[in-house]
């Protein structure tokens, strides 16, 4: 029986001593493999795996460009950045939005239409990408939160710059403004050039020059700890700022154009002939930019877009008006071109009708003007002697001539989406409204009535190369671009339009000398706005009808609802032996071209003759005047 206990016995010792073995081996086996796999992750793979590593902790960040400035052509600044503070959001790094949002919505005040646009956003772009979930914060928000920014993940306080117009509305219809960067800008832009940055040009300069404004995004490569704190600076490449845009605007002859046009709607527009340059360029009512470069709400968005005066819509530019009598100096040059002798004279009694018919034209003035050659007719703006020339020409003739000025055409001014306004023919008719032309209609359009249409800008464009005596040369806004890093300026070199070339140069100086007659002679039409000024003024009136309004009635306008009242126009280029500004006056609803138009463009030119260069102290004014 002992035997059988002590064979046992050993049976176990030798199980357990092969147990142990094994287990040994495995042991052995086991720590081969793991020093093995340190080996590989230490030494082989050490360069990938401390990438990889990195990859958790550094993180790259654009710098947006600081985007170039805007000034008139003295140095005035019209655009200009103001650092700000933002809250900027990475959406996958956010456990709970919502939470994130209630929390920090008792920090900074988040209005509903914050969190509306920011939750918009993250749904429309990616995830990885940072949202700016409110601008402009407060100094006392940004305090707040940056006390208790490590308890936000994906959620930072940065410093931005946000536009800012400190002429406020006196060039913003030129100036125009930047606003978010929307889904069709997205589908436009490089969206590489815009990290970093929510903002792009949506009108006006702001938007033709967006290229040279934006500048060249950064980049900042830093490392972060836990909570996303930047713990160093690994790499930095500078973003480019964006270059500064000296336009040709004169800001103190704006203010005082859109001083002179008050509260009505208008356009005026106002340039040098011999450059091109756009000293003026007015549209009334105006808006402040600030409100959309601020983030405009949708009520006072509502308020503006609903307005009856439609102060969004830069009359200047897009406004389309029949052009009245301002148009008949460049129809008395195309009768001088096809043949009229400047002394030949019409027979004006009020009423005018073509051969063979029984239809009245009327004349604005009743009892007529007796006999009147072309010299009278532009001083009175008799409406029988252009009756008669446009009937003499024929719609082709004047339509040809017309398009030489600039009429139906973009003027290649450096604003997007130029109108052509309208031209019309008799092919133009029947494409457009599968009608005959009839000579009623040629007729009118001598007077610059039926279907022609111009902007302010085309009119201005007409005058100053009337001014040239036919030498057109293209408006421009931009004087210069300043490069940001040397402060060199480049200017762009003038571009020249479609010259008129006349048989006979001396047309040219019978029709001025009309024009001249319009201010300064006793039966001038805007004598009273050419009284007792230093410098020598040509030019013209216009008042052009809204709506067709039976006979008689013309005389009691003021009876009329205000809207359907005419337009009042003016052009004007001064001094006339040498040129230095050429005017065009649009004053919607405003009645007679004489009594309002004209002396809007008087106190412009007062101004820029006098005014102006006896407060900056300038010598030479004898000069200007002669």
């Amino acid at each position: 029986m002992k035997k059988h206990i002590i064979n046992d016995r050993d049976q176990d010792v030798r199980t357990v001593k092969t147990r142990l073995m094994i287990s040994a081996v495995v042991m052995v086996v086991l720590t081969v493999i793991l020093l093995g796999r340190f080996f590989v992750l230490q030494v082989t793979h050490h360069d990938q795996y401390r990438m990889m590593s990195l990859d958790n902790q550094i993180d790259l960040r654009p710098l947006p460009p600081v985007r170039g400035m805007i000034f008139d052509r003295y140095g005035m600044v019209l655009a200009e950045n103001q650092s700000v503070y933002e809250l900027e959001v990475i959406p996958e790094n956010v456990n709970d939005m919502d939470r994130m949002l209630s929390e920090i919505g008792m920090l900074v005040e988040l209005t509903d239409q914050n969190i509306r646009r920011f939750r918009r956003n993250v749904k429309q772009r990616p995830r990885f990408e940072s949202q700016i979930l409110k601008s402009r914060l407060t100094d006392a928000e940004a305090a707040r939160f940056a006390v208790r920014q490590h308890q936000f993940p994906g959620v930072t306080l940065s410093a931005s710059l946000r536009r800012v117009y400190p002429q406020k509305d006196l060039a913003g219809h030129v100036v125009g403004y930047v606003g978010r960067v929307s889904e069709q800008d997205l589908k436009k832009i490089d969206t590489r050039a815009y990290k970093g940055t929510s903002y792009i040009g949506k009108i006006g300069i702001e938007s033709f020059y967006e290229t040279e404004l934006l500048g060249q995004v950064g980049v900042q490569q830093v490392e972060t700890d836990a909570y996303g704190r930047v713990v160093r600076q690994v790499s930095h490449v500078a973003a480019r700022a964006g270059t500064n845009v000296y336009l040709t605007l004169d800001v103190q002859l704006q203010k005082v154009a859109i001083e002179a046009l008050g509260e009505r709607r208008g356009a005026v527009v106002a340039l040098e002939p011999s450059t091109g340059d756009i000293l003026a360029f007015v549209s009334t009512p105006t808006y402040d930019p600030n409100l959309f470069a601020q983030g405009i709400s949708h009520e006072a968005y509502g308020n503006l877009r609903g307005s009856v005066d439609k102060p969004l819509v830069n009359r200047a530019l897009y406004g389309r008006y029949a052009p009245g009598s301002t148009i008949k100096p460049l129809l008395a040059l195309a009768a001088l071109e096809h043949g009229l002798k400047s002394q030949e004279k019409v027979l004006c009694t009020g009423r005018y009708a073509l051969p063979g018919s029984s239809r009245k034209y009327r004349c604005w003035r009743r009892k007529g003007h007796g006999y009147v050659n072309l010299h009278d007719a532009l001083e009175q703006s008799c409406d029988v002697f252009f009756y008669e020339l446009a009937h003499s020409i024929g719609i082709r003739k004047m339509a040809d001539y017309f398009g030489r000025f600039g009429f139906g055409r973009q003027t290649g001014i450096d604003l997007l989406d130029e109108p052509t306004a309208l031209l019309p023919t008799p092919e133009w008719k029947k494409k457009n409204r599968q009608e005959s032309w009839y000579p009623g209609e040629t007729i009118i359009t001598g007077i610059g009535q039926g279907y022609l249409l111009v902007t302010p800008l085309q009119l201005a464009y007409a005058t100053a190369t009337l001014a040239n005596r036919g030498r057109a040369i293209r408006p421009r806004l931009l004087r210069g671009l300043e490069n940001p890093g040397s402060g060199a300026i480049t200017h762009p070199a003038q571009r020249r339009g479609l010259s008129v070339k006349n048989k006979d140069s001396s047309t040219w100086d019978r029709v001025i000398a009309g024009m001249e007659s319009v201010l300064h002679g006793s039966r001038g039409t805007a004598r009273a706005s050419g009284r007792n000024s230093p410098y020598r003024i040509a030019g013209k009136t216009g008042t052009a009808q809204v709506v067709s309004i039976p006979e008689g009635w013309d005389h009691h306008s003021d009876e009329l609802p205000e809207e359907l009242r005419d337009h009042a126009l003016f052009i004007a280029f001064a001094p006339v032996e040498q040129p230095r500004i050429a005017i065009a006056v649009v004053v919607e609803n405003g009645g007679s071209g004489s009594r309002v138009a004209a002396p809007i463009a008087r106190k412009i030119m007062d101004y820029y003759f006098i005014d102006r260069l006896r407060r900056a102290s300038l010598p030479g004014i004898a000069n200007v005047f002669g």
